[in-house]
């Protein structure tokens, strides 16, 4: 009868590792199964170096970077097998096979060496918190701990297919505005620099009497021209002067209070980093991570001094004994509404699905504003373009008129 090894898990987490007789690979997996293990890997004992040369074929990668949709497609695939039945190890090796990011694809053949040499999923991906942060690790830690990774890893793929489609609609909703405002300037840039003089000589030709408005547009071209190194160099150097400005302690904070004290932006900022505070703690909490922890996770992850300032002071709070909601109200950061559902979640025992109503709100009104004001500024930015390469062409065609007219 063939031999198998494999590596399970029990409900207390402890890692099991063995060598039997079945009648097959199958067989096998159906009696762990049964007996409520969690697979980590079987393998045909005479086969042992199979997957390894199948993994050292070379391959053809479309991109070398690591985008939020690889470790989406990696999550949703990993929970899909692994609620299938199919081993860790196995289900790894697979998924492998089909990443498209050269990037990634190293790093998840580095985690499966990890595991193959007995080491469990959340200790493989702390090897690279670049790509796996606190908050993967967390999760999959809770997810060994009690059994479910199969579940945990799901919720979470959940949770990043919900990130990608909300960063996907603010980044739309921005992006047809910038589009047409570069159109404005590349404009202004050909007409400076190639249009606008050649107008000049032919004016200086006809020694004509150039209207301000097109001797002024002249004058400014001209600057343009002779200055256009010094004004790229300028805005090249100011924007990466306040690059490395914001990411100075200070200077990030008076950025986010920038941010926050504009008109209209600011509240919509403001809903953004609310939105990713629910959210993260909704999963965390969800999973079966203590609440203490939860909010040191997230103090790490929300990616803006000011509310992680905010959630140091709640954690504290939470620390004397103070239930989540009273420090939230004092700090003045969340809005009532926000407020109200989790003093609700606190008192019914359910904070992990209000603060999950709190993020899918708060999305749901970003991106309505993101939607509305890509609509409502299209227009105004035709009308801006409009008016510029009016003004532009008329300028340059005026003195022209004139002198046909006194030519008649």
């Amino acid at each position: 009868m063939p031999k198998f090894s494999y590596t399970v898990k029990d409900k207390t987490g402890k890692t099991i590792k063995e060598t039997v007789e079945s009648p097959s690979r199958d067989a096998l997996v159906a009696k762990l199964q049964q007996q409520d293990f969690f697979i980590v890997n079987v393998e045909f004992v005479p086969q042992k170096g199979l997957g390894k040369n199948l993994r050292r074929k070379p391959k053809k990668f479309k991109y070398k970077k690591i985008k939020l949709q690889d470790l989406l497609t990696f999550s949703r695939q990993l929970a899909t097998m692994l609620e299938s039945g199919v081993p860790l190890i196995r289900s790894i090796s697979v998924i492998h096979t089909q990443i498209q990011s050269e990037k990634f694809s190293e790093v998840v053949n580095d985690v499966l060496k990890n595991v193959e040499q007995g080491g469990s999923l959340s200790s493989a991906l702390a090897t690279h918190p670049q790509v796996f942060s606190q908050f993967w690790i967390s999760l999959i830690e809770v997810g060994e701990a009690s059994g479910t990774i199969p579940t945990t890893l799901d919720k979470l793929a959940f949770y990043l297919e919900q990130e990608a489609s909300f960063k996907s609609t603010v980044i739309s909703g921005i992006i047809y505005p910038s589009i047409l405002f570069s159109v404005a300037v590349g404009a202004i840039s050909f007409f400076a620099l190639v249009v606008g003089p050649k107008f000049q000589s032919i004016f200086e030709s006809m020694n004509a009497d150039l209207p301000w408005i097109t001797s002024t547009l002249l004058s400014l071209f001209a600057a343009i021209k002779k200055n256009i190194l010094l004004i790229i160099g300028s805005i090249v150097g100011g924007v990466f002067a306040l690059k490395q400005f914001i990411k100075t302690p200070g200077g990030r904070l008076m950025f986010e209070k920038f941010m926050f004290n504009l008109p209209t932006v600011g509240e919509v900022y403001k809903l953004i980093i609310i939105e990713r505070f629910s959210a993260q703690m909704s999963l965390l909490v969800d999973s079966g991570v203590p609440i203490l922890y939860a909010l040191d996770i997230t103090e790490r992850l929300v990616n803006n001094i000011t509310c992680a300032q905010i959630i140091s002071d709640i954690k504290e709070a939470v620390k004397q004994g103070e239930l989540l909601v009273a420090p939230m109200e004092r700090s003045g950061f969340f809005p009532p509404m926000c407020v109200q559902m989790i003093t609700v979640g606190e008192e019914t025992g359910e904070l992990s699905k209000m603060l999950r109503h709190v993020a899918k709100f708060y999305q749901e009104g970003v991106e309505t504003f993101m939607k509305r004001f890509s609509t409502i500024i299209e227009p105004f930015m035709l009308v801006f373009m409009g008016a510029i390469i009016g003004t532009i062409v008329v300028a340059m065609f005026l003195p022209m008129f004139n002198i046909s007219q006194l030519g008649g």
